[in-house]
């Protein structure tokens, strides 16, 4: 109690601003070091068992300084992330981000705008991104877009409008008794968040037909044709076909404009899965690898890979908005639209997807696409891909190496040839994956000219 009596107010607030400022400026200035002498460094450092044990403390009942904290997370966290910071992790598809994303991100936090819907500017720069995949994919002005986590919950957003679609509005109430059984398709390449989509959405797996692909990894058009007639001999109702662009094993691109062609003819959902290849529309040279993705009835994909965009960052864009609009919106008081104020506005980002609690991802990609621009961004995509026709080059020419797939884009699979490979392989990428390596700041053209 205060001396007159009164209750102190309790908050959340720095009791000294100019110190807070001062371990804040600090913080961002040790990041941006970070960052900057990242080829330094290890690629990936595991965690010491000392280190995993200040993890398993109890719940903190009282508080510690903001710069002990910082220095907590200097010790303690810092040194062990992924690793795909690196400009050599070369595991798996993650995105690397940015100096510029990760401030971004720090703004956005500051704002805390919540961004499931109202009548504020964080809104009006999801639907500019919305509008600027629009024309990056030749999409028409009607389509409509969200952001989500990545393109697993993408893929199970567009699942669902295109379930809706086939059944009609009502499928929302009384659910896959609305209409007959559903049967989706896709390759035997696709990622397994179509399989757990088809599960979360009520359909079940053993409605999803998984075509066989080709040498290429690409689906095998025929055999679709086969499986979607059978389905409708048999009384199944197809309404979903999902072409991968950019497989994550291998890069596989299914034959896009031909599965186009077929889905109009059969009056089928078309979806495109394109987590990271859907970006090859920012680079012109590549983007003929993707032809009829834009006649697709939804696309999903990730600012957080190619786009470097800091994680996470999914999206979803639906050609019918309206279709879209139907899935998701609800009518629930705390949702109702006002003419003016912060409840004004048409259509918010929760009538487009389940999420009502979100946070402003669209402005790191905002940022992005406006530091960088898509000829940049596209520039570097379509450098990847050189660097992997490079590598696949020396994996042919080197002995006790072999190509495992394709090199469609920005990925080489290969192995070493041994009489225990299996063993081999997987000594080999244990190793690369804690190796210090050591890159250049300035690395020579694939051509051997002199950089600019």
């Amino acid at each position: 109690m205060s001396g007159d009596g009164e209750a102190r107010s309790i908050d959340l607030d720095p009791d000294d601003w100019d110190a807070f400022g001062r371990e804040s400026h600090r913080a961002l200035d040790d990041m941006v070091e970070f960052l900057r002498t990242m080829r330094e460094r290890a690629v990936w450092v595991r965690t010491p068992d000392e280190v995993r044990h200040h993890f398993k403390s109890d719940l903190p009942l009282s508080g510690r300084a903001f710069g002990d904290v910082l220095d907590d997370f200097d010790q303690l966290i810092k040194p062990y992330a992924t690793g795909n910071t690196h400009p050599a992790f070369m595991g798996w598809v993650h995105g690397a981000g940015t100096p510029v994303g990760m401030v971004a991100e720090m703004l956005a936090a500051g704002l805390n705008a919540n961004c499931g819907g109202r009548d504020h500017i964080g809104i009006e720069v999801e639907r500019q991104i919305t509008r600027w995949m629009q024309q990056a994919f030749r999409f028409p002005e009607t389509a409509s877009g969200v952001f989500v986590t990545g393109t697993s919950m993408a893929n199970f957003i567009a699942l669902l409008v295109a379930r809706n679609h086939a059944l009609g509005d009502e499928v929302r109430a009384r659910g896959l008794t609305a209409g007959p059984q559903l049967c989706a398709y896709a390759s035997k390449a696709a990622h397994g968040c179509v399989v757990q989509a088809m599960q979360l959405a009520g359909i079940g797996t053993d409605h999803l037909r998984l075509v066989n692909c080709d040498r290429d990894g690409a689906m095998l058009l025929p055999e679709l044709r086969a499986a979607v007639a059978a389905d409708l001999r048999n009384g199944l109702k197809p309404f979903l076909v999902i072409g991968t662009a950019g497989s994550v094993d291998t890069g596989a691109i299914d034959p896009l404009a031909a599965i186009a062609d077929f889905c109009a003819e059969a009056r089928v959902w078309f979806h495109v899965d394109g987590a990271f290849g859907a970006l090859l529309a920012f680079s012109p040279q590549l983007r003929p690898l993707i032809e009829g993705m834009e006649r697709a009835d939804s696309v999903a994909f990730d600012f957080h890979k190619w786009a470097h965009v800091p994680y996470d960052a999914g999206f979803v864009l639906v050609r019918d908005g309206a279709a879209q609009r139907r899935t998701f919106a609800s009518a629930n008081g705390y949702l109702s639209r006002a003419d003016t104020g912060l409840a004004a506005g048409e259509t918010w980002p929760c009538d487009l997807g389940p999420d009502l609690s979100r946070g402003f991802r669209a402005l790191k990609a905002w940022f992005t696409l406006r530091v960088f621009g898509t000829d940049h961004l596209g520039a570097c995509i379509a450098q990847t891909c050189a660097l992997a026709k490079h590598l696949e080059g020396r994996v042919k020419s080197l002995a006790g190496f072999e190509l495992s797939a394709p090199v469609k884009l920005n990925i080489v699979c290969f192995s070493v040839v041994s009489l225990d490979a299996d063993r081999d392989n997987r000594r080999r990428i244990e190793r690369s994956r804690s190796r210090l390596f050591h890159v250049p700041r300035r690395q020579r053209p694939l051509d051997g000219s002199a950089g600019r």
